[in-house]
């Protein structure tokens, strides 16, 4: 246990201790900063080219009104159309809006007409499109003797409230599929960022060690076992090191850059396009309050302890993986390419497989998945949140633990003998034989 501690202690204060460390860990959150600021100043970011529109109106249904917008301006001359082209070209406006008159009450698609030197840019297009779109629907109920509030009568959002049969036990929402779809893909984000950095990190620390020749000495004192499994454990004290500091000054860096250049939200809000930016309040203020209610009725008791437990565990899987294919090659890395593939192919599937878990968490495929260990640790996470059978997560968790003694052990056996082996380029078939190989 001594020889393990010292092991772990060296691979640690090692790399710690390192300027590349240093810099990296503090210079990331630093370089998250200035991305939060050149984001933030990109969507708050105000055009100075202002516009001003005329607007010849045929059926008069805008009854010459019409609110302007920042940098965007719409006048009503009372002049022609071939009049406004010559005063466009003269730069008195930027362009002529044609809104035809509307012959049947009941056509649904109608098309108005923009005279520009330039074709005007997608905001101001989708603009024009939403007002003129308010106007026309606000000319059609007049014209038909409706009232607002009988058209809106006619809207109607259907949405389904699952009830269990048993009132003490509540049923998995739509909500609840949100969350379990977070989580998976946090944890799938996670583990891509454990297997190719950290893991590739256990994977170059072998490869120094067998290239300077220096596991020549330590492998003549410790266990190969103990050699692998500190090495593994203090690499990912490190990573974790680095994750617990990103995860203090990232937020907070975020936070100051927030206060210092005071990005107002609302006008960010204004300036993003996506859907979510065009969502009527009351539903987002509805949504964000459903959102938070389901986050509080998760078991978050059970589910952190168990999302760290597959953390853990994928980790030591996949970088045991890594430090036995770290023994077999030499001193250049590109020789590894072939043999970290399959490492990788696991990951992957899982993501996908995770995708389609979140939609049928009691499926066969999602069941399955979560139990074997090279998908688990990214497709157990995403079923938690519909609280799986604890038969499944205990034989989840039990034939992962299994999986990572057994590998940590295969990944030793290569190690005694890859670590010492030079100049011959290894492949599945030699490391096989090393396995079984007695010296």
């Amino acid at each position: 246990m001594n020889k393990l501690w010292l092991i772990i202690k060296r691979e640690y204060l090692t790399r710690v201790r390192k300027r590349s460390f240093i810099l990296s860990t503090l210079l990331t959150p630093l370089a998250f900063g200035v991305f939060f600021i050149f984001v933030g100043w990109i969507v708050s970011y105000e055009s100075d080219d202002a516009k001003t529109v005329a607007i010849i109106d045929k059926g008069n249904m805008l009854d010459k009104k019409i609110s302007d917008t920042k940098n965007l301006y719409f006048r009503f001359p009372n002049k022609s159309l071939e009049e406004l082209k010559k005063e466009v070209e003269a730069e008195k406006y930027d362009g002529v809006l044609l809104i035809p008159e509307i012959k049947d009450i009941y056509l649904k698609d109608q098309t108005v007409y923009y005279y520009s030197e330039k074709p005007p840019s997608p905001d101001i297009e989708r603009f024009i499109e939403r007002k003129i779109e308010k106007s026309i629907r606000e000319y059609k109920i007049a014209t038909l003797n409706f009232e607002e509030k009988q058209v809106e009568a006619l809207t109607t959002n259907v949405s389904v409230d699952p009830e269990p049969l048993d009132p003490t036990k509540d049923n998995a929402s739509q909500m609840t599929t949100a969350v379990g779809a977070i989580l998976g893909m946090m944890m799938g984000l996670i583990m891509y960022t454990v297997m190719f950095i950290y893991g590739m990190m256990v994977m170059r620390s072998v490869m120094e060690e067998k290239t300077t020749r220096i596991v020549e000495v330590m492998i003549s004192s410790v266990k190969p076992f103990q050699l692998m499994l500190g090495k593994i454990i203090g690499v990912g004290g490190v990573g974790l090191t680095q994750v617990l500091v990103w995860a203090v000054l990232i937020p907070s860096i975020s936070i100051l850059v927030n206060l210092v250049f005071g990005f107002d939200p609302d006008a960010m809000q204004d300036n993003m396009q996506g859907a979510a930016a065009q969502m009527n309040p009351d539903d987002m203020e509805a949504m964000v309050a459903m959102t938070m209610k389901e986050l509080k009725s998760q078991n978050w008791w059970a589910i952190l302890p168990l999302f760290i437990l597959y953390f853990l565990g994928g980790y030591f899987l996949y970088s045991s993986l890594f430090a036995a294919v770290g023994s077999a090659i030499g001193d250049d890395v590109g020789e590894g390419q072939s043999l970290t593939l399959p490492i990788t192919i696991p990951v992957i599937l899982a993501l996908y497989i995770m995708m389609a878990a979140v939609q049928a968490p009691d499926s066969s495929l999602a069941v399955w998945s979560s139990i074997f260990p090279f998908f688990s640790p990214i497709v157990m996470p995403a079923r938690l949140a519909f609280d799986p059978p604890f038969w499944q997560v205990a034989l989840s968790l039990f034939v992962l633990l299994v999986t990572v003694i057994f590998f940590i052990w295969l990944a030793a056996r290569i190690y005694r003998v890859g670590i010492l082996m030079y100049g011959k380029k290894a492949n599945f078939r030699e490391m096989a034989k090393w396995v079984f190989t007695n010296n």
